[in-house]
């Protein structure tokens, strides 16, 4: 039986031919609605991974969950949001603290939007709760897309003549479920999302640091010292940074801006509304800038929220450097553990050769091998490799690895470029790229890292078919 037509598998063809070049994560889109309309499922769907848990009960996501989705060569941030409902709100006073009423949490996810979805259960029919969403986004100021989700057959009765009803334009009908023409509502979301900024015009030789990382980890701190000043505001109260701060300064002969960025809270654990505000901003942060220095609080040790946080940005395509705070917190025994360094890289090694730096933050210790290491870590980002060269790395690993049969065919690779993205992108012409095993690919991108690097970064690699690229 063949894929739904205007499914993301029925233009998989599409996809292959535009994500060769890969550009900067650029562009927020929110999914809103009322709970148990699938928004977690088409979340899921679009970003290509299980984030959000999906499951029939109303609510069940409590807090913003953040992901990277790539379409015809776009690649923005995807957000997806609690269900509105002010009955689970009044029946939990801690949600209640956290949303503040429906119309502010559905302001918050608007404000820092470029683009919105509201998704409506196209069986269910408009609900008075969809229509005050609604009435709410008419007013935002963005655009929005009107989105009838569980359409995933024929046979069920429909109410998609009422969604005309709110005043949002036509109605895509979908299944986030199944996929059906998801692949039409990205090609509208692309279309409709304000054009991505070149990266190279916007930085004009300008380092630009993130720095990220879990509330009271000692990012303030850390910017404080590499500038030398009390530019912000240093507290031991988790959360005392609500904004972004740029900060400008030379170093090395080369101009750097540094952005200290609210902390990134737990899942579960943000507890207001301006925390909420403040971590779309320090996703916007990520989205400007080359280096992310994720910042660890070793006392504590590594923890799940730090690994999420540094997937942020390596999912963003930026560079990483993973920032030991803290360190003279650490139990002396400990800190001359090599064994200790080891596990902090290991809980990064999603990020090859991403550099790990124990610092104190706040009594300037090894902080001065900061700057010098997140500029390494952007020239390894900025890193051209020579189409002959690269070719031969990939001949000379074929030939000392040939890769494996696969229903009696094997994958011939034909020739390799390195895309004009700023993320690294390694684009790989083959004969059938069903036939390339992710294993394989992964060995491949090794041999490739050997010889070229790219520490801290994280090195794409696009499997094309030559017949993608006649004609």
């Amino acid at each position: 039986m063949s894929p739904p037509a205007g499914s993301v598998r029925n233009r998989r063809s599409r996809r292959y031919r535009d994500d060769a070049a890969l550009g900067p994560v650029s562009g927020i889109v929110t999914i809103v609605g009322r709970p148990n309309v699938g928004k977690s499922t088409l979340f899921n769907r679009l970003t290509g991974q299980r984030h959000a848990i999906v499951d029939e009960t109303a609510g069940l996501t409590r807090d913003r969950l953040y992901g990277v989705a790539e379409w015809r060569g776009r690649r923005f941030t995807l957000v997806d949001t609690a269900g509105l409902d002010p009955a689970l709100i009044s029946e939990d006073p801690g949600i209640a603290e956290l949303t503040r009423g429906t119309q502010q949490q559905a302001r918050i996810a608007i404000e820092e939007a470029d683009l919105c979805i509201l998704m409506v259960d196209v069986r269910a029919g408009v609900t008075g709760l969809d229509e005050d969403v609604a009435a709410i986004l008419r007013t935002g100021g963005k655009p929005v897309i009107l989105v009838g989700n569980k359409a995933d057959s024929p046979a069920d009765p429909y109410y998609a003549h009422e969604l005309y009803r709110l005043g949002l334009g036509e109605p895509r009908l979908i299944s986030a479920l199944t996929g059906t023409d998801t692949g039409d509502l990205l090609d509208e979301v692309v279309d409709r999302l304000p054009p991505a900024e070149g990266e190279a015009q916007e930085r004009v030789d300008e380092l630009r640091i993130a720095i990220i990382g879990r509330p009271n980890v000692g990012k303030s701190s850390l910017l404080n010292y590499l500038v030398g000043e009390e530019r912000a505001l240093v507290s031991s109260v988790a959360g005392t940074t609500r904004d972004a701060v740029d900060t400008l300064l030379e170093h090395g002969g080369h101009q750097i801006r540094l952005v200290d960025t609210a902390g990134i809270r737990r899942r579960g654990v943000v507890t207001t509304d301006i925390e909420h505000y403040s971590l779309l901003r320090a996703m916007r942060a990520l989205e400007r800038s080359d280096v992310a220095l994720v910042v660890v609080d070793t006392s504590e040790g590594v923890v799940a929220q730090d690994r999420h946080i540094a997937g942020y940005a390596a999912d963003a395509g930026k560079g990483v450097v993973v920032i030991a705070n803290k360190w003279d917190l650490v139990p002396q025994e400990d800190r001359v553990d090599p064994e200790t360094l080891t596990k902090i890289s290991a809980a990064f090694d999603f990020v090859p050769g991403a550099p790990v730096l124990t610092v104190s933050a706040l009594l300037g210790r090894n902080v001065a091998k900061v700057l010098d290491t997140a500029q390494q870590v952007a020239d390894a980002r900025a890193t051209r490799m020579p189409t002959a060269a690269l070719n031969q790395v990939l001949r000379e690993a074929v030939t000392s690895h040939p890769p494996a049969m696969h229903r009696g065919r094997r994958v011939k690779i034909l020739y390799c470029a390195q895309a004009s993205s700023p993320n690294p992108t390694v684009v790989l012409f083959v004969n059938d790229p069903e036939l390339l095993h992710f294993s394989y690919q992964r060995y491949l991108e090794n041999r490739i890292r050997a010889v070229f690097g790219f520490a801290g970064v994280q090195l794409h690699m696009v499997v094309r078919r030559r017949a993608d690229s006649e004609g």
